[in-house]
């Protein structure tokens, strides 16, 4: 079971006319609420984590796995969407990493980026939308698992 994971929108919900406050590591603060959801999720169905944020060539995995931690999350895996070479939006990053085998694999896509309800029917079912300055809560978290247990 994976979980493509955007950050800004679902873990981080700072408005975008205020500064947001960064933690040691230099990355920002993850709502409270949101790091409770996820882990809700994770502690259900020990999902892995595929980072597709803006962010993710940012870090380094092992990074992102410290990020993670010191913000309360144990990821049981945790990996980021290969670099977008192609420059392409969410929704053709996601159809890209579908197209590479991945369309049988159980997921759920977890994201505020709207360009996503274009996406396909079978794949929008996969999408637990968030929004952007309340972040992933509990009815979210609850719509991701039965999603992932659900899932071929």
């Amino acid at each position: 079971m994976l979980m493509l994971l955007d950050i800004d929108g679902v873990m981080v919900t700072t408005p975008p006319w205020r500064k947001a406050e960064l933690l040691a590591d230099g990355f920002s603060d993850f709502n409270e609420t949101s790091v409770n959801s996820l882990n809700r999720i994770l502690s259900e169905t020990n999902a892995g984590i595929i980072i597709t944020s803006s962010h993710k060539s940012r870090f380094a995995v092992s990074e992102w796995i410290t990020i993670f931690k010191t913000r309360g999350i144990n990821p049981i895996t945790l990996e980021t969407l290969t670099p977008n070479i192609f420059h392409l939006s969410r929704r053709g990053e996601i159809l890209h990493w579908i197209s590479l085998g991945n369309e049988n694999k159980q997921f759920v896509i977890i994201d505020d980026d709207k360009s996503l309800n274009d996406l396909p029917g079978h794949l929008k079912n996969k999408c637990v939308m968030t929004d952007s300055l309340i972040g992933l809560d509990q009815a979210g978290a609850a719509n991701a698992v039965s999603i992932l247990k659900s899932s071929n």
